[in-house]
């Protein structure tokens, strides 16, 4: 029986992967991309209602108000691809495809309100006032896009193009939470309300504009621009305020979020 050396096995071994990374596509077009930001909002309109009791009886109220989020780092990753004739699973599309792509984009980042004021409405005795109002909260997005790009500059090492501008869009999935907390206007009677951590999975619209470079046949650099669409809604039952009285409402605030992201991709 002949036998083969531990060396000649490793020898074989590698040839063969060789092999079989040669019979991949010469130009997958498939890339990972990791990114940095900042996600930024102007005011965000939320309405928030229940049955809220103070101890005298009044109530239920209704709160709606106007407040700002605050400014917050943003991170996420990108997993995509265009579809080029030798590209994903090597199917053979057709040439105009190559303008064309798809990528899951993943993100996570601070959703904060601070000092946003808002006015109650009493349902039962007519009267309105104003109390201040501000939240902590996370978003984390999963967003489905379909992409089309065009190229500039090509060359052989990069025959489509070295600088592609792009647009993207699609459904997204905002996994979100929200920590509410009230508290009187000065020179009114002390109240305040602290509310436990709630979170809440919504549908969202992406809608994305980037420019990338690509600086070597196999790695990128992309600055873009996003933009996202949800309308979560928070419950809330038995929460007890600084009067003492038990309170359940919902908070459905209106997101409409903006960033600006840089990020490096390696393509394969």
């Amino acid at each position: 029986m002949l036998k083969i050396k531990p060396g000649f096995k490793l020898l074989a071994f590698l040839a063969l992967a060789g092999l079989l990374f040669s019979a991949r596509p010469a130009r997958a077009e498939m890339y990972v991309e990791a990114y940095l930001g900042g996600n930024f909002a102007g005011s965000a309109s939320d309405a928030i209602s229940g049955n809220w009791f103070d101890p005298t009886g009044g109530g239920p109220f209704s709160f709606k108000s106007a407040g700002h989020i605050d400014p917050a780092v943003m991170g996420g990753l990108k997993i995509g691809t265009w579809f080029v004739k030798e590209g994903f699973l090597g199917m053979n599309y057709p040439d105009w495809m190559k303008y064309l792509g798809f990528c899951l984009d993943f993100s996570y980042h601070r959703l904060n309100f601070r000092h946003g004021k808002g006015t109650w409405n009493n349902s039962t005795v007519p009267e309105t006032f104003t109390d201040t109002f501000s939240t902590e909260g996370t978003a984390a997005t999963l967003a489905f896009m379909f992409a089309a790009r065009y190229g500039f500059f090509p060359d052989s090492e990069v025959p489509f193009g070295r600088l592609q501008p792009y647009v993207a869009v699609g459904p997204a999935i905002l996994f979100s939470t929200q920590q509410p907390a009230f508290f009187s206007v000065p020179d009114t009677t002390a109240w305040s309300l602290k509310a436990p951590s709630r979170s809440s999975a919504d549908p969202a619209l992406a809608v994305e504009a980037g420019l990338r470079w690509m600086a070597l046949k196999n790695v990128s650099l992309d600055a873009s621009f996003k933009y996202r669409y949800a309308n979560p809604s928070y419950s809330y039952s038995g929460v007890v305020d600084s009067l003492g009285a038990v309170n359940s409402f919902n908070f459905s605030p209106t997101y409409n979020l903006f960033s600006f992201q840089v990020g490096a991709a390696y393509h394969f």
